[in-house]
């Protein structure tokens, strides 16, 4: 039988009474708005499915705007929530900080749990770098500095399940990760593709740029129209070429990507924990040393904080 039929009086279109159990006195249509209502938890989500019907239409009728409403994704901002989790956020914490900041594996990290008296498989290692590197590395981003005006730009290959993809990079003269970008080609299109990100992310654009000689980055600055002051040379852009040297050592112990999303999203993490504790031990004293790595630590565990 239509939902609302001989009750309401009216034939809707597509979707059948046998579905909802008619309630004495509520029509139909109220059912499945409440229903729905129930079922959604949020505001947003309330008053996307609100099926209440138009009442110069009928009773039982719904209104032609509902019916052509297009749903939108909602966004929802990812929070830090450690709730129905076995263990304490300061062991979730200490192990996503172990496997991201050093070059180590997961079985690695549980061996070193487990000296703590802490009996925890890689397999729940690896669940927690998942799902709380990411939040971790959007609170690093957010409260990091503004870089400098020298961007040095550079790309590398890596070897993705037998097939030769381009790791895209970009630091400032300091050695801060500004992005990067995982690309299967090597050309303009990538170039221009990095810049726009950089742009988008960084919200100002360089004074100068340094890049190999690679063409590409000429063509995407004259494409995007940036008045940057372009340097090229191979010695010039060894600041870009030394930020490869971690990836290269997490390539090797992770006996190299799986994908080339799971290896943009690692890199990812990897650069913001990067930034946060790349304190330029090599230029500073030891008393200067302890105090900005003390800076860092306290950085971490109030981005961490549940």
């Amino acid at each position: 039988m239509p939902l609302g039929g001989a009750a309401c009086g009216a034939q809707p279109v597509g979707i059948e009474a046998d579905i909802f159990l008619p309630i004495a006195g509520q029509p139909p249509i109220e059912i499945l708005g409440a229903l729905v209502a129930r079922a959604a938890r949020s505001v947003k989500l309330k008053r996307l499915f609100d099926f209440s019907y138009n009442p110069s239409l009928g009773p039982g009728a719904l209104s032609h705007e509902r019916w052509r409403a297009s749903v939108c994704r909602v966004r929802w901002r990812m929070t830090i929530s450690f709730a129905r989790h076995q263990f304490p956020p300061t062991i979730i914490r200490h192990a996503v900080w172990l496997y991201v900041r050093f070059t180590l594996s997961y079985r690695d990290v549980e061996d070193l749990l487990a000296e703590r008296g802490l009996d925890v498989s890689y397999e729940t290692v690896r669940r927690w770098v998942l799902k709380f590197g990411p939040l971790f590395a959007r609170e690093l981003r957010n409260r990091r500095p503004r870089p400098t005006a020298r961007w040095h730009l550079d790309e590398m290959a890596v070897t993705i399940v037998g097939r030769r993809f381009w790791l895209w990079r970009a630091v400032d003269d300091e050695g801060e990760v500004l992005d990067l970008l995982v690309q299967p080609r090597r050309d303009k299109a990538a170039a221009v593709k990095l810049m726009r990100k950089l742009l988008k992310k960084q919200g100002f654009a360089p004074d100068v740029m340094v890049t190999d000689g690679l063409r590409s980055y000429s063509a995407a600055r004259a494409e995007m129209g940036l008045s940057a002051r372009h340097e090229q040379g191979s010695r010039k852009n060894n600041r870009a070429e030394n930020s490869h040297q971690p990836t290269r050592r997490r390539e090797r112990k992770m006996q190299r990507f799986k994908s080339p999303g799971s290896a943009q999203r690692f890199l990812s993490i990897h650069a913001a924990i990067f930034n946060t504790f790349n304190v330029q031990r090599y230029l500073t004293s030891r008393r200067t040393l302890r105090v900005l790595r003390g800076d860092a630590l306290q950085t971490w565990r109030a981005v961490t904080a549940a």
